[in-house]
């Protein structure tokens, strides 16, 4: 077995967040940090970017992201100065490479010499060497034994929790941890917009005449305060990117169902991709409560345009018809936020919002959340796809993966995400003050 290990670069440990914490790079004043892939895996890299700029505090900090990220972050505020696109590559953003404009995109990240350029994006096969492309003075990262080396590198091992990884990292570079998991803030410009719309009533943090949060913590989401409507409002994300990590259509059904019977607003939300999805979990929803209670609310996936509070319907998909700004400030106005491990889910809490997250065991390891005041897990536990066998625990760049999409959380029943729903919404203190 090939021996593999840190690589400290000559320098010394100066203290321990995440492992070491190295001596900082002297004359830092810009920074890159890559991470592609989604909105998920943006909320890994967000606690690292936090220290970074921490560390280096006269530094700017790039982060070089995909399409949907950079979306986000011009919509809401974080710890990064600037966002910009990544060109297609194999490994660090899939789709047609156009080498021409590959070349213009390093010329540019040469141009503008980096002092920093930090790899949070996977094992380094195809992302370290895209980051020594940028010609920064020091490079940090994390390496698989197959990876080109950077000058500090931490050993890449896939069961690890990715904000902890991160922050690992930024450890190497001289950054000690100062929060372990991302935080947002939503603008309120969305949340007023949202609010007219939806008529949400006082379900989320009411805000002040310049738009700040008035309830504690970093939470700004929908301006509540005198709105008519509903008290409580749960949030749905039936999606995820890997269908082995969805949670059924009619379980989340019958935790909308049981939501809106005990008086909440119930939001279903998705891209334009998870529209069908979100209508099936609102049919489904309404389908039961009409076959148990005649006379039931009707199923609402068509337009938001406004109407009294009173005509809305209490379980409403809103897929593919917010943009992330307005998904933001819907999530950061929730009572609680019901999803697979899934970005929306990663974004409800980096919001403050609190969540029950629906996981199979192994990606917990990787992507749940560190606490449990505010947020819950539910746990799958299968370790062979129910199909051919095979185990679905050796995971990462290397792993065979069978063709099989059976849900690895089916096994997880409704009346316990429920109950975590009523358990978070009923505890003291939240940031509403309920």
């Amino acid at each position: 077995m090939e021996l593999f290990n840190a690589d400290f670069g000559g320098a010394r440990i100066t203290g321990h967040g995440i492992g070491p914490v190295l001596e900082a790079f002297s004359g830092v004043s810009s920074i890159a940090v890559l991470r592609g892939g989604g909105l998920g895996d943006l909320m890994y890299a967000l606690p690292a970017v936090a220290a970074l700029k921490a560390a280096y505090p006269e530094a700017s900090v790039t982060l070089l992201c995909t399409p949907v990220q950079a979306e986000l972050l011009s919509q809401t505020v974080g710890p990064a100065d600037e966002a910009v696109v990544l060109p297609f590559a194999e490994g660090v953003r899939p789709g047609p490479e156009d080498h021409h404009e590959l070349e213009r995109f390093f010329a540019g990240m040469r141009a503008r010499n980096f002092d920093l350029a930090v790899q949070l994006h996977g094992g380094g096969r195809y992302s370290n060497p895209f980051l020594l492309g940028l010609g920064a003075r020091h490079t940090v990262g994390t390496r698989t034994p197959d990876a080109a080396p950077l000058e500090r590198t931490v050993p890449y091992v896939y069961y690890q929790h990715e904000p902890l990884r991160a922050l690992e990292v930024a450890g190497f570079a001289g950054a000690p941890p100062r929060e372990l998991e991302a935080r947002l803030q939503a603008l309120p410009e969305f949340g007023r917009q949202l609010a007219q719309e939806l008529l949400l009533g006082n379900g989320g943090p009411e805000l002040s005449n310049d738009g700040s949060a008035n309830s504690g913590g970093p939470r700004q989401g929908l301006p509540l305060g005198n709105a008519p409507g509903y008290g409580r409002v749960l949030v749905i994300h039936p999606g995820a990117t890997d269908l082995r990590r969805r949670w059924p259509a009619e379980r989340f059904a019958a935790v909308a169902r049981r939501a809106a019977d005990d008086g909440f607003r119930v939001f279903v939300v998705g891209d334009s991709s998870e529209k069908e999805l979100a209508e099936t979990v609102v049919e489904l929803a309404v389908e039961h409560s009409q076959a148990e209670h005649p006379g039931a609310e009707q199923v609402n996936t068509g337009s938001r345009k406004s109407e009294s509070a009173e005509a809305r319907p209490a379980v409403e998909s809103l897929a593919g018809k917010l943009s992330l700004g307005e998904l933001a400030a819907l999530l950061a106005a929730s009572s609680v936020v019901v999803a697979n491990d899934s970005g929306p889910r990663h974004l409800a809490q980096a919001l403050g919002a609190p969540t029950v997250g629906i996981y199979w065991a192994g990606n917990a390891i990787n992507a749940a959340p560190l606490g449990r005041s505010r947020h819950r897990v539910r746990l799958g536990w299968v370790t062979r796809c129910p199909v051919c066998g095979v185990d679905v625990t050796q995971v990462g760049w290397t792993a065979p993966r069978c063709p099989h999409d059976e849900s690895t959380v089916k096994a997880i029943e409704p009346s316990e995400v429920y109950g975590d729903v009523l358990q978070l919404t009923a505890m003291s203190p939240l940031p509403h003050g309920r």
